[in-house]
């Protein structure tokens, strides 16, 4: 498996995480934005009307009110990204990677408000009064570009499984285990039962479903995201000073954070602002094509919201608390993951500032590095190493008091003594348990952050308890994407199918090792979103008119 992940990940090098990524998905955020004449400014007040008009017209064609829509939108964009990828944000990219999270965001308004006009205007009225819609329908009947089409709705499929179904509930489960102790096969199997539940039931259900429990998730985490702020006020200004003032030319080094280049910073911004928001990525688009609507612009107004509330407003209340907090760059006692941990030749300390700067090279991956990773035996007694001539560096980080640790016979714990290999930096032996102090990142930095607040220890139950709501409604929202991509590609017959299976991996997944899963996610959403960006483009005078008209009509 661990060759298959090398493989996707190669793969996703070239696509997802390439360099110039980002500056497609920020690039026509930005050409929409100068070309429609700033309609995240121009219509923000209007879309809010919008959103709450209770004199919208309930006999137009469509299956949810704009309010449902905009809940199923949210419940399947608030998720893990808002709770574990702002953590996995600054933790590679520093207080700036917040900034180009929230400059995705306002670009991003834009740019869901595009796709979604353009999907709900293309949407199809099925026999039984039922609608289907989006971007794949946007390429065939818009577009007339059926290869491209089919392409997406596939992405869509497998994206279903691998961003928004089975990562969440391996998430959850894990969170569930190591706050409550429940195993992970029961957290699975309970949750199992739920989504069966909610996602047979069609798009009323999961709409009905989405629109009480989104305002309810983000009520609860904004009750401690705000304990956890208020403890920690002397600290709130200038860390959101911090998230600005470094966003040119990286973060600098502090405590055991080592720094982070401009690279990284946009880079890891981009890329967790559209695992966020979904911006440009198109799967909104086909919960706002259910909608209730006869005018399609309207319904883009709505969808315009959607990357505010999830990232500017949600993701910067999770940013705040992590780095008012100062946890971002204390090191933790955490067990250490084999993608996290490395040796490396020579002794280092990040107490020294020309063997920090040294570091900091290494660990962003610059030209000039000239730390070597270590090939060889080191000796440990009692667990702890002898060997001096190494450094032992964790999620970027330089580890302390590090304890290797091997199952006994009889399946206990016990400090190791002896040789160890050390091949390309890694351990050869993958029955070898390594802990220590280091920084951490992801959600395990969110619920070490929200125990810094009034709540102390309980804020972790928080973290658990939301996390577990997000990422529940985030699979979801993805089964009901998936339903669409599968009706596209075969037709309703294939919608039975596809949920049965959808469940099964599900439950596999919460107790599963996902992180092939995780990369092939990722190379899924970037298939997702080239397809996406492209019809966008190439729609681009339509759009225009589209929008022209309705402005005019809301002017008189």
């Amino acid at each position: 498996m661990l060759e298959v992940n090398d493989f996707l990940v190669s793969i996703d090098a070239f696509i997802g995480s390439a360099p110039w990524f980002p500056f497609v998905l920020l690039g026509i955020g930005f050409f929409f934005t100068i070309y429609l004449g700033f309609p995240q400014i121009r219509f923000f007040k209007h879309a809010w009307n919008v959103l709450f008009d209770p004199e919208a017209k309930s006999k137009a064609d469509g299956e949810t009110s704009h309010f449902q829509a905009m809940s199923m939108a949210l419940s399947g964009t608030i998720g893990t990204g808002n709770i574990g990828g702002v953590g996995l944000a600054i933790y590679l990219g520093g207080p700036a990677a917040i900034f180009w999270m929230l400059m995705t965001a306002f670009m991003g308004m834009t740019t869901k408000f595009v796709e979604v006009s353009l999907s709900h205007k293309y949407r199809i009225t099925k026999e039984d009064g039922t609608v289907s819609g989006g971007p794949m329908y946007v390429m065939d009947r818009g577009l007339k570009w059926k290869p491209l089409a089919i392409m997406f709705a596939c992405a869509v499929a497998l994206s279903s499984f691998g961003s928004g179904s089975m990562p969440q509930v391996n998430n959850m489960a894990q969170v569930m285990q190591s706050t409550f102790g429940i195993d992970t096969m029961i957290t699975g199997g309970i949750a199992s039962v739920f989504l069966a539940f909610v996602i047979i039931g069609g798009v009323t259900r999961i709409a009905s479903f989405a629109s009480k429990i989104v305002p309810a998730m983000a009520l609860f985490y904004l009750v401690g995201a705000l304990a956890v702020i208020f403890y920690n006020i002397e600290n709130v200004i200038p860390s959101f000073i911090s998230i600005f003032a470094d966003a040119f030319n990286g973060s600098a080094a502090v405590g055991g954070f080592l720094g982070a280049t401009f690279a990284f910073a946009f880079n890891r911004g981009v890329n967790r602002g559209l695992f966020s928001n979904e911006a440009g990525q198109g799967s909104s688009a086909i919960a706002h094509a259910s909608a209730k609507t006869e005018e399609p612009v309207s319904e883009g107004m709505v969808s315009l919201l959607e990357p505010f509330i999830d990232t500017i407003m949600i993701c910067t209340l999770t940013g705040l608390v992590i780095l008012s907090s100062g946890v971002w760059i204390d090191k933790h006692q955490n067990t250490f993951q084999t993608s996290d941990f490395s040796i490396i030749q020579g002794q280092y300390s990040d107490q020294d500032p020309a063997q920090k700067a040294e570091l900091f090279k290494h660990i962003n991956f610059l030209g000039d590095d000239i730390i070597e990773e270590y090939n060889g035996e080191i000796d440990v007694v009692a667990g702890k190493m002898t060997t001096m001539t190494v450094t032992i560096l964790n999620a970027r980080s330089v580890a302390e008091d590090v304890l290797f640790s091997k199952d006994d016979d009889n399946g206990d714990a016990m400090p190791y003594t002896g040789k160890l290999l050390i091949i390309r930096g890694d351990l050869d032996d993958s029955d070898v348990v390594v802990t220590g102090k280091s920084l951490v990142h992801s959600a395990a930095l969110t619920s070490i952050a929200f125990t810094k607040s009034y709540f102390g220890d309980y804020g972790k139950y928080i973290v658990a308890i939301a996390l577990t709501l997000f990422a529940f409604s985030t699979a979801v929202a993805w089964s009901y994407y998936g339903d669409q991509a599968v009706i596209f590609l075969f037709g309703p017959k294939g919608v039975l199918p596809y949920r049965c299976l959808y469940i099964v991996g599900f439950f596999v997944a919460s107790f599963a090792d996902t992180t092939v899963i995780w990369t092939f996610a990722a190379i899924t959403v970037a298939l997702m979103t080239l397809p996406n960006v492209v019809c966008m483009f190439m729609m681009r005078k339509e759009v225009k008119e589209m929008v022209d008209d309705y402005a005019e009509k809301i002017s008189n």
